[in-house]
């Protein structure tokens, strides 16, 4: 590890403020931030969630009881600069991996066994950043 990229997490009228800058000084290349859940996803088929960006890509990554340290189940979204935007993930959108890497073993994701929730701008683009997350919903469908 070791990069120089910098981040922060905050709320601001009732959004939540993922901002920072990308540094690919020192093999940097991405900021993240994630938190744990404890909110009722037991028929959960479906994860959505409404964001405004600044026109670059995020990942969404998923941590469930068997992986709290290890790999993550992770999807992408891209966003459009300043535009709110609504986007829908089903269990099969993710996949499980490591450090940038895919897994070759991948052990089928259920909503009802993710215990952390993260994000990350990843894929070394570099410079400032800001996504506004509105929501984050698990719903059954």
């Amino acid at each position: 590890m070791g990069g120089l990229s910098t981040s922060q997490a905050y709320e601001k009228d009732n959004s939540l403020i993922f901002t920072g800058n990308v540094s690919l000084e020192n093999n940097g290349g991405f900021a993240s931030i994630r938190t744990t859940i404890n909110t009722n996803k037991e028929n959960a088929n479906l994860i959505s969630l409404r964001f405004k960006g600044d026109g670059k890509t995020y990942q969404l990554r998923l941590r469930t009881s068997q992986y709290l340290d290890g790999p993550a189940y992770t999807t992408s979204f891209e966003t459009i600069k300043d535009q709110w935007q609504v986007v829908t993930f089903s269990p099969t959108d993710f996949s499980l991996t490591y450090r940038g890497k895919t897994l070759e073993q991948q052990p089928e994701l259920t909503f009802k066994d993710v215990q952390q929730l993260g994000l990350m701008i990843a894929k070394k683009q570099q410079g400032n950043f800001k996504l506004e997350l509105a929501h984050i919903n698990f719903e059954h469908k």
